[in-house]
């Protein structure tokens, strides 16, 4: 849920509440207001009751004064004497339908005889009046509140701009490319503070990541020369038939080492080119002819270990850099055979939009996030640990979507591409 909408809801809930409780409260007020208003008319028509006993000698009409209606029980003797009001409801000869009241009922003597005396008030017209108060009073608060709440829903809008184009530039933000990171202009204090901690922190980003670009890239191009020295020695003493077996084993082991540090510096320079996006070039690729020219490429290490291939090549033209898409295909083949067994099976399938290499293998499924880590590799393994770190690379470079999975005893790379 977006910060926006959650400050709306709880501003939201809070008003309506607050409405609904105040409105409860004045509508109740209201009607003890009005119930005292009809206490003291039930009094007042009680007081006149006796005075025309008094002056009359008879008891008065039971509807006889201003609209309420007066009810008479003689009794035996007077027992209790309050006075007490409450709630009814009435049938209204006049109107003909049912009303709310309020009665006011005690016992007194009327030309010296005990009655119970109760006068009836009809509450209705009271009661429409505090609708209509509540009405008059509560309805243009709600409207002052519906504006007030557009008014604060766009102001805030307004005032949250400046961290939407910040988060943008954050999102857009790109630490291969030159281009710095974008500002923002904004008056707001706090979005300053964060517009000028974000620059200084990508601007840092940027300059400790060129400085360790520079420094893999040195250091591998510095490797090269003193591997290519010691490879060529090596060959050398290997071809020397003076040996003893023990010191040629030792230089087996010697050249087998350099050559895997040979590989390994080849892949670490191909990062930083990859990384630096030295590769820009791009062209139409007919994959399925590509990936043809690699099995036959291949076909020499497929048969060595008796591996089965199945393929299923349609139609697909990319556009992109001929140096990655070959780099891309020429790990996956790497992948799949290095990581089968003897007698194992490779499955390629080629869609016009996405490509799939499955092999057997004797592992089990692998970490779906971790494997594409650098240097990440099983104990069984004894390559770099960085082939499907660059096949990663490559499909994020050429803005390619690279899934694995495990289904069937199979090791599946999935690659979804834009044939734009």
């Amino acid at each position: 849920m977006k910060l926006f909408t959650s400050y709306n809801r709880i501003l939201a809930g809070i008003t309506l509440s607050g409405l609904i409780v105040i409105g409860f409260l004045f509508y109740q007020t209201l009607g003890l207001y009005i119930n005292k208003q009809i206490e003291d008319h039930l009094y007042e028509e009680l007081l006149e009751v006796k005075d025309f006993a008094h002056v009359k000698n008879i008891v008065p009409s039971p509807d006889g004064f201003d609209g309420v209606i007066i009810g008479y029980q003689k009794l035996q003797k007077l027992t209790d004497e309050r006075q007490i009001f409450a709630d009814t409801n009435f049938y209204n000869p006049k109107k003909k339908h049912q009303e709310s009241a309020r009665y006011l009922k005690t016992q007194l003597l009327l030309n010296g005889e005990p009655y119970e005396v109760k006068i009836i008030a009809s509450k209705f017209e009271s009661q429409e009046q505090i609708k209509s108060i509540v009405l008059i009073i509560l309805l243009p608060l709600m409207i002052l509140l519906v504006v007030l709440w557009l008014v604060n829903r766009f102001l805030i809008r307004k005032m949250w701009l400046p961290f939407k184009q910040l988060l943008h530039n954050i999102k857009a933000f790109n630490i291969n490319q030159e281009e710095v990171f974008k500002p923002i202009e904004t008056k707001i204090e706090e979005f300053k503070e964060l517009n000028d901690a974000m620059v200084e922190v990508t601007l840092k980003i940027k300059s400790d990541y060129k400085e360790i670009k520079l420094f893999t890239e040195n250091a591998s191009h510095e490797m090269m020369t003193p591997l290519a020295v010691i490879n060529s020695k090596l060959d050398t003493m290997l071809q020397s038939n003076s040996l003893k077996k023990e010191d040629s084993e030792i230089l087996e082991d010697l050249y087998r080492a350099t050559s895997k540090l040979t590989k390994l510096n080849q892949s670490l320079l191909l990062l930083v080119k990859i990384d630096n996006n030295q590769l820009q070039n791009k062209e139409y690729i007919n994959l399925g002819t590509l990936i043809n020219d690699k099995i036959l490429y291949f076909q020499e290490f497929i048969q060595e270990r008796k591996l089965q291939m199945t393929t299923s090549l349609d139609d697909s033209l990319i556009y992109a850099n001929r140096s990655l898409i070959e780099i891309l295909i020429n790990n996956l083949f790497n992948n799949a055979i290095r990581h089968n067994f003897n007698g194992g099976k490779i499955d390629i399938k080629l869609h016009k939009h996405n490509l799939q290499f499955s092999n057997s293998s004797m592992q089990p499924a692998l970490d779906p996030i971790k494997i594409f880590e650098r240097f990440y590799k099983d104990n069984s393994s004894d390559g770099t640990g960085l082939g499907l770190a660059i096949l990663k690379q490559v499909c994020m470079r050429q803005n390619y979507s690279l899934l694995y999975t495990f289904q069937e005893e199979l090791h599946a790379f999935h690659i979804q591409f834009d044939n734009a």
